[in-house]
């Protein structure tokens, strides 16, 4: 209550403690498109200064199991926007 009602009044103390959190507990809903939850994961994946690995893990934790099914089987990708190349071309055929 208090955190709240301090950052209404003078702004979040911590921004990338809050980007940190917002990114833990963002998850990509069942009927949401990949392209239109990937940019609310980078917006807050911007504030937290993470290095690609780290969003990567973050990237796949947010995901469906059904996306995540299909991970399984596809070759790896070295990179991040590799990845997110394949988890859109994964979401589209659904």
């Amino acid at each position: 209550a208090f955190a709240q009602e301090f950052s209404s009044k003078f702004g979040v103390f911590d921004t990338v403690a809050e980007a940190e959190e917002n990114l833990y507990n963002l998850r990509m809903r069942n009927n949401e498109q990949f392209t239109t939850f990937i940019i609310r994961f980078e917006k807050e994946a911007y504030e937290t200064g993470w290095n690609y690995n780290t969003l990567r893990f973050a990237l796949r934790r947010a995901l469906p199991q059904r996306i995540k099914d299909v991970l399984r089987l596809a070759p790896k990708q070295p990179t991040y926007d590799g990845y997110k190349a394949l988890v859109t071309q994964i979401d589209q055929r659904y």
